[in-house]
């Protein structure tokens, strides 16, 4: 089972972190749909997979800590998913990396923090996992933010 009652931080870095997932997982599902670039196409496959798998991770978390899934995107990338989903070709491989490059950019500094902050050492492993893969994340998108 999992550790003690979280603190507040913990609590509020994990609802974040959980709809950072939820967001990243269904961007990129509409990236795979839309894109005819392979690459884009491998990094967006890459990412669902990832961020399901995080999601796995935090999930005893989450119920020991009584905190609900998020289930839809945050009204932010509602917006941006609208977006993404008028764009065709470039222009949308371009926005897709974009927001990747951003999102991943701010979810590395939340689990950097976190990983500092957190006093649960269970949990402290999770995030640690967590944020190698969210730097992972942030290089590729970068990496193919220059080839595009």
């Amino acid at each position: 089972t999992v550790g003690r009652a979280a603190d507040d931080n913990d609590k509020k870095f994990l609802a974040t972190a959980a709809q950072s997932d939820v967001n990243e997982i269904k961007l990129s599902e509409l990236a795979i749909q839309k894109t005819s670039d392979p690459a884009v196409k491998a990094f967006a496959q890459k990412m669902v997979t990832e961020h399901k798998a995080m999601t796995v991770s935090m999930k005893p978390f989450a119920e020991s800590w009584g905190l609900a899934a998020p289930s839809d995107l945050d009204n932010d990338h509602k917006e941006e998913w609208s977006k993404l989903n008028g764009l065709a070709g470039k222009d949308f491989d371009k926005e897709y990396i974009d927001t990747m490059v951003s999102d991943h950019a701010k979810a590395l500094d939340a689990f950097t923090s976190e990983a500092k902050d957190t006093k649960d050492v269970k949990f402290k492993a999770v995030v640690l996992k967590g944020k190698t893969h969210v730097a992972a994340h942030k290089n590729m998108a970068y990496d193919l933010k220059k080839k595009l």
